[in-house]
């Protein structure tokens, strides 16, 4: 049997067993031992999957993934999702649809100290949801609006998604958060203007609001210093070259803690579940890049990315329909496959495919991270909507996955523009590293 075929069985087997609900990392550290041994013999795999955890462990890059998480844990814990939520609410004021609006603004801002889609959702679902319904907002609106500013939380930095692309792409993480930078104002303002749209259509979905005295705006708005002053600390100044992605992560995380228990509203205790809930993710994360790492040697041993290199390059096709098809896979694949796992098992095999037909890495890193936002919210799956159940259970499915639709076109144009103009992601990043 050859590499090749052992390789297409092996990444068949992979998409099965996940398919059938095995863990990620458990499905790729499997598939990638047994196929490895297939080709090299057991005392080489067993090699590679004892060497493998420690060198995950210690990789410095992995160690700005627990300080956003744990940033993310305790701005949440600390209460600034609900004061960016009033402070959006205020600006958005007097519209029709103000608090769906704001919505969107709050999920924003939020991403922006969190990194998370999920949480973000969780979070917006517990702060948004329940005004909109005292407003007698339509259950659809309320939480299509949700599980779509939620996908912000992976695009604006700092990203989690980004940080694990960073790794297994080898790929700059600076670069890669200016990069998603303007595609995320740009998906933003998408996510209003859609809003808009569906009250158009659907105007028993929302209702008006009286205006707010300018006097109350600025109060709400006030109350952002936190907010700004973390993310222009932490990621302005990671931006600015005053520090390494670590050290920005470290500084954020710091004065998070700083910030939330000098004002009083998280104690040592709640410092505690922080870290806790930090660990625990962290660990999570690390078992799934572990199991990647394992895959990806089996990958490279199995010579299948370069035959597919070869395979396409013989067939001719243009640039932009090579991307174009690998767009159509991952959205197939967000039926049944989260956006990490998306990444660790696609990356290794596509990418040699990218760098052939002349495509930015960083720019692909951006269209993936969009890409994989629309399997966080499309039906079946959609994390998000599941994130959203969850924390209302008395919304039906029904009502997530038909408030949902009207976003998934907003995102559908933002891939075409980043198609046909990747200088909306690489502009930032070219003017700020150019040196």
């Amino acid at each position: 049997m050859t590499p090749q075929l052992v390789g297409i069985i092996g990444m068949l087997s992979l998409l099965v067993l996940i398919f059938i609900r095995v863990p990620v990392a458990v499905a790729l550290a499997v598939v990638g031992t047994v196929g490895y041994a297939a080709i090299e013999g057991w005392d080489k795999a067993l090699l590679i999957v004892g060497t493998t955890p420690f060198e995950v462990a210690s990789g410095y890059a992995l160690s700005v993934v627990p300080l956003f998480i744990l940033m993310g844990q305790v701005t949440s814990k600390a209460g600034m999702s609900a004061k960016m939520f009033k402070a959006a609410k205020s600006v958005f004021n007097g519209f029709r649809g103000s608090e769906a609006m704001a919505t969107i603004g709050a999920c924003a801002g939020f991403g922006a100290i969190c990194g998370s889609s999920l949480a973000t959702a969780a979070t917006m679902s517990q702060v948004a949801i329940p005004e909109m319904r005292q407003c007698g907002y339509d259950d659809r609106l309320s939480a299509g609006v949700v599980a779509a500013g939620g996908t912000l939380g992976i695009l604006v930095p700092p990203s989690i998604i980004f940080v694990i692309y960073a790794i297994v792409a080898q790929q700059s993480l600076l670069k890669l958060f200016a990069a998603g930078l303007v595609p995320a104002a740009l998906l933003t303002v998408f996510y209003l203007a859609t809003v808009l749209v569906v009250i158009r259509v659907f105007p028993s979905w929302a209702r008006g609001e009286e205006t707010l005295h300018w006097r109350e705006r600025l109060r709400h708005l006030a109350n952002l210093w936190e907010v700004a002053f973390l993310f222009g600390l932490s990621i302005g100044g990671m931006y600015l070259g005053w520090f390494s992605p670590t050290e920005g992560a470290a500084i954020g995380a710091f004065t998070a803690i700083g910030l939330a228990m000098a004002t009083g509203r998280l104690t040592l205790a709640g410092l505690w579940v922080c870290a806790l809930r930090a660990v625990q993710t962290t660990a999570m994360l690390l078992f799934i890049v572990v199991g990647a790492y394992v895959f990806s040697y089996f990958t490279v041993l199995t010579q299948v990315p370069s035959a597919l290199v070869a395979w396409v390059r013989d067939m001719g096709l243009s640039p932009t329909a090579v991307m174009a098809t690998l767009v159509m896979i991952y959205i197939v694949l967000g039926c049944f496959l989260d956006g990490i796992g998306m990444i660790l098992v696609t990356v290794p095999i596509f990418f040699p495919l990218v760098i052939e037909n002349g495509f930015d890495p960083v720019w692909f890193g951006v269209m993936l991270v969009v890409v994989i936002e629309i399997g966080l919210i499309h039906p079946p799956l959609g994390m998000n909507l599941f994130v959203i159940r969850a924390q209302v259970a008395d919304i039906s499915l029904k009502a997530i996955y038909l408030g949902i639709l009207p976003f998934l076109v907003a995102q559908g144009l933002l891939i075409v523009l980043l198609l046909f103009f990747p200088q909306l992601a690489l502009w930032l990043p070219e003017h700020l590293y150019a040196h």
